[in-house]
């Protein structure tokens, strides 16, 4: 079980075995064709089916969000399903990942013998029915029926149909306490990154990063020129530092500009790096670990002579296909960023893989899908990376190291491990005037945002991307 900050659930004594399935061993949608074909005469409940599936191979298997609701995911939970319950269960996952924390409180609360260890999967199944009671549209009724009738379908789970039914309604009765906790933001993260965040930030601006999180964030976009005539196109508002953000939900390849290629997705704390980057006309850049191209796009766009490298076949051939529709062109590359060989760069771009604490209100699986070692691990990547870019760039040249995470391992203490180990590099702080809001700027010079900045009274306009970049000069 993932960390939360509720208490574990305990487990009650085994029941009978149920007879073993055949085909897929985990989720609730049963393998046999005749359940299949009987949960599909119900309406609303293949979905919520999916979503309990899906809720449990982020979880507990450590699968993204993302990718589970891709054409091709493995394992495929929404076989057979319309658009309209395919948009219906991500709804149901992406709410109940919001909210897990408070969820799995609220649930041990009611379950005061815990689950059956024989059953432990119908946590999933309770959390997805839960995250609707408490937090969506859905009719009381309808969350507890629909759970019920999933849990009588699978033989294994049947016999605990009366649990399940006794811990909803009484969810649904005692709501209002559990929202109330709800917003005391007391379980909106992992203990462990709670902890984290208050050490480095202070309890109050812990609060606020993890309160942030509950919100659907805006979507942003970067323009090939013209921020304010996209904004008043697009239904979005201008922001400082160019980016344009929606306040529309029309479907992304439905909006002007789309098809011409004038603009891409990308958050406005991922589209500063490049800002500090400063890529000049026939310069020779290198953009590591490139995909999926937003700040090679950028890149490009300033027509440059990019290098876009990525390890991932499969990921460049999604970056080249964003060049291709925004018409703008860099040379692509596969291979391992650490042990990468060429001739010396004017500038190399660092987008380090990194634990994406700061996009958690983005991709709400991150929480549940990291451990606390995934932190160090991953800073130790980020110093290979560091130190192939130093031997990579021209003397004169720079580098700019970036991250979406709120870790200072990942961040201002690797560039300080960084500047130790090369005395022929020096730090080059973000100057007034590179269109940086002040309070983007660490004490050092460097970007650090936070989730809560760009507080807005309307919360569809609010927040960004936590992300840090720092730039650093090599001497001539």
């Amino acid at each position: 079980m993932a960390d939360s900050d509720s208490r574990s659930f305990s487990t009650r004594a085994k029941s009978p075995r149920a007879p073993a399935r055949q085909g897929s061993r985990q989720g609730f949608v049963p393998a046999e064709a005749v359940r299949e074909a009987e949960a599909a005469k119900i309406p609303g409940l293949p979905a919520r089916l999916a979503a309990a599936n899906i809720i449990g191979d982020i979880v507990q298997g450590g699968h993204r969000l993302d990718e589970c609701f891709a054409a091709n995911a493995v394992p495929c939970r929404l076989s057979g399903l319309d658009a309209r319950d395919v948009a219906l269960a991500r709804s149901i996952v992406t709410v109940a990942l919001r909210r897990l924390g408070v969820i799995r409180y609220a649930l041990a609360e009611l379950l005061e013998k815990g689950l059956p260890r024989q059953a432990a999967r119908l946590e999933f199944l309770l959390i997805a029915a839960a995250a609707q009671i408490l937090f969506l549209d859905a009719a009381d009724h309808a969350a507890v029926d629909l759970a019920v009738r999933a849990v009588r379908l699978e033989p294994k789970t049947a016999a605990f149909s009366g649990l399940v039914n006794g811990v909803l309604r009484n969810l649904a009765r005692r709501r209002e306490e559990f929202l109330e906790i709800a917003a005391s933001g007391e379980h909106d993260a992992p203990a462990w990154l709670m902890q984290r965040w208050r050490k480095h930030y202070g309890d109050e601006t812990a609060r606020a990063i993890a309160a942030m999180h509950m919100l659907e964030p805006p979507l942003d976009l970067s323009v090939k020129d013209d921020p304010e005539g996209w904004a008043q196109r697009l239904d979005g508002v201008a922001l400082p530092t160019g980016s344009v953000r929606l306040r529309t939900h029309t479907p992304i390849i439905d909006l002007p500009g789309f098809d011409e290629g004038e603009w891409w997705v990308q958050d406005a704390a991922a589209a500063l790096p490049v800002r500090l980057l400063a890529p000049r006309h026939d310069e020779r850049l290198l953009d590591m670990c490139a995909a999926p191209g937003g700040k090679t796009a950028q890149m490009a766009l300033a027509r440059a002579h990019v290098i876009a490298l990525d390890r991932s076949a499969e990921r460049l051939k999604l970056l080249a296909a964003n060049l291709a529709r925004l018409r703008l062109h860099a040379e692509v590359a596969v291979g391992d960023a650490a042990a990468y060989q060429a001739q010396p760069f004017d500038a190399i771009l660092i987008d380090a893989p990194c634990s994406a604490t700061g996009t958690i209100r983005r991709h709400p699986d991150v929480p549940w899908t990291k451990k606390p070692g995934d932190v160090e691990t991953l800073a130790s990547l980020q110093t290979k990376l560091l130190n192939r870019a130093a031997l990579l760039t021209r003397a004169g040249g720079r580098i700019v190291y970036c991250s979406c995470s709120l870790e200072p391992e990942e961040g201002e203490q690797q560039i300080a491990a960084f500047l130790r180990r090369n005395p022929d590099f020096r730090r080059a702080p973000i100057e007034p005037g590179e269109g940086v809001p002040q309070e983007f700027i660490n004490r050092d010079g460097d970007l650090r945002t936070l989730p809560h900045y760009w507080a807005n009274e309307d919360p569809r306009l609010s927040g960004i991307d936590g992300f840090f970049a720092a730039r650093l000069l090599r001497s001539a």
